[in-house]
């Protein structure tokens, strides 16, 4: 079925996961695939706002999110599964579509929020960015 999953994890809210994560690694399971766990560390978005920060806020943001993604794995997938790390720092969607070119998964599982219109019309969503540029399968998982 699906040989390679890409999850995708906000480290700092267990909503995109708590339900996601146990249906990638049935997936994974089911198809005796691979599971690859990606973690985005949002940029500034603006040079204004990066000014504000420690210049080694970058890589210290990088390493930290590396420790809770490996804590992640060990604690909540099974040994059974394989299951391969990955972070990146940018624009959420961004990496999420560099990720399914660099794992050459072929399913893309990530959660969402309940749509809400007037937030969906200012900034829209990574969910749904994904949805409408990903060359695979994406499994969008309600929270």
């Amino acid at each position: 079925m699906f040989k390679s999953v890409l999850l995708t994890v906000d480290l700092n809210a267990e909503a995109s996961w708590a339900k996601a994560l146990p249906q990638a690694v049935e997936l994974v399971k089911s198809s005796k695939g691979e599971l690859h766990i990606l973690s985005v560390v949002p940029d500034f978005g603006s040079p204004v706002v990066e000014g504000f920060f420690p210049d080694d806020f970058e890589e210290k943001a990088l390493e930290k999110a590396e420790l809770e993604l490996e804590k992640l794995i060990a604690d909540r997938v099974p040994k059974t599964v394989k299951a391969v790390p990955h972070i990146a720092y940018g624009k959420i969607h961004k990496k999420v579509l560099k990720a399914i070119e660099h794992t050459g998964c072929d399913l893309v599982v990530m959660a969402s929020h309940k749509p809400d219109r007037v937030r969906e019309f200012l900034v829209g969503s990574n969910a749904d960015r994904v949805v409408r540029r990903s060359p695979v399968s994406v499994l969008v998982v309600r929270g």
